[in-house]
Order: C-alpha cells, then sequence, then structure tokens
C-alpha cells in the first residue's frame, strides 16, 4: 500500500532552517509528481510546493518563493523540502503528497514550529 512518511520537523528560532523528508513506498515513486502542503492552526490547508516526476520543474506558493526549495531524489524514494528565512508564519503541520492513480495520498505530517 502506499506510505508517505515526513520527518524533519521541529522547533527553530525566525531567520533559521529546517530540511523536511518524505520517504514513499508502495508506487513507482519516480512517476509520480509530489506535493508538500501545511496547515497552521485556524487555517485552511495550503500548498506550499510542487515537484514533478523527474524533478526538471517546480512550483511554489507566493508565500515561500524564494525561501524554500523542493527537491527529490528517486533513487531513494525521498522528496525534501529545504526551507531557509523561516517566519513565525511557516509555523504549521507539513504533510507531502501524491495522487497516485487517482488517488490523494497523504503522509502522517511534521510539525514546524518557527518561535523565539
Amino acid at each position: 500500500q502506499v506510505q508517505l512518511v515526513e520527518s524533519g520537523g521541529g522547533l527553530v528560532q525566525p531567520g533559521g532552517s529546517l530540511r523536511l523528508s518524505c520517504t514513499a513506498s508502495g508506487f513507482t515513486f519516480s512517476s509520480y509528481a509530489m506535493n508538500w502542503y501545511r496547515r497552521a492552526p485556524g487555517k485552511e490547508r495550503e500548498i506550499v510546493a510542487s515537484i514533478t516526476r523527474d524533478g526538471s520543474s517546480t512550483n511554489y506558493a507566493d508565500s515561500v518563493k524564494g525561501r524554500f526549495t523542493i527537491a527529490r531524489d528517486n533513487a531513494k524514494n525521498t522528496v525534501y523540502v529545504q526551507m531557509n528565512s523561516l517566519k513565525p508564519e511557516d509555523t504549521a503541520v507539513y504533510h507531502c503528497n501524491a495522487v497516485v492513480k487517482g488517488r490523494s495520498y497523504w503522509g502522517q505530517g511534521t510539525q514546524v514550529t518557527v518561535s523565539s
């Protein structure tokens, strides 16, 4: 079955950096685009970044452009998001997502807290 497992969250000061990882199993990872979403307390879930199956194209939410970088390693079935210059408003649970054969799959999420 499809599984997505995130890691790398934590508490970081404003201006700091974190790298989140999502390791996938149960499907042919290199055949599917991958996404990172986040949900902040009291807010709707929003898409943060997306990457095509071969990594040749990426897209970002305006709120993270220039600060976040999505990447993938198809040999390791893993997608990453490097988050720099973090702000308190980046505090959220971050989830990776894949749409496989028309069905959307989610990881359990990893908490990112940006606070001094």
